[in-house]
């Protein structure tokens, strides 16, 4: 059968592109939050997020890419973080854990991806039932713009493309910011 194929963007990171200090300021997490790095890959945003929550708080990384999901328990191991599972899981056909019991997720620069696969949808629907009340959603993108890193201009995603894929779940929109020269972060919140 060969190996399993890899996701779109496996390996790569954008981690290292983007203003830190900006990005975490608008994804506003907190102590204790429980978070899903959706599309986790390696886990450069995974580990970053499990110091920020701490030791009472939680972070699911899921990915359909073992071999990017050991490289986040060697990380996790590493500095002793013990707040994190990984799910080997393809979003695709659902995000296995509970209904509303997230209180964020970060989709970082995998949204492109996923609606290239079509299944966007499905992603979102998901995403949606396991955010509590109140909870985030914070889709990490590459600016529209014909420079620099990342996918191809027809693939980008502009900030109102995402706003429009998630009227039909009724998350509003918190807020847009700038994360960098290459990127831009949405937030947005499930109705309480």
């Amino acid at each position: 059968m060969g190996e399993p194929k890899k996701p779109p963007g496996s390996g790569r990171s954008t981690y290292d592109l983007i203003d830190k200090d900006r990005f975490f300021a608008a994804l506003d997490v907190r102590k204790s939050m429980v978070f899903l790095d959706l599309g986790s890959g390696v886990g450069n945003y995974t580990i970053p997020l499990a110091e920020a929550v701490g030791p009472t708080g939680h972070i699911y990384a899921l990915d359909a890419w073992e071999e990017g999901l050991a490289s986040v328990r060697e990380r996790a191991s590493k500095r002793e973080l013990n707040n994190i599972t990984t799910i080997l899981a393809d979003a695709h056909e659902g995000i296995p854990l509970d209904v509303s019991s997230i209180d964020g997720c970060l989709m970082a620069c995998v949204l492109h991806d996923l609606l290239r696969e079509g299944s966007g949808e499905v992603v979102l629907r998901e995403t949606t039932r396991i955010l509590k009340p109140g909870g985030k959603l914070a889709v990490l993108e590459f600016k529209k713009i014909d420079e620099g890193p990342g996918p191809p201009l027809h693939i980008r995603l502009a900030k109102e493309d995402v706003e429009n894929l998630l009227v039909p779940f009724h998350l509003t929109i918190e807020s847009v910011s700038d994360a960098g020269k290459y990127h831009y972060l949405l937030v947005a919140s499930r109705p309480g």
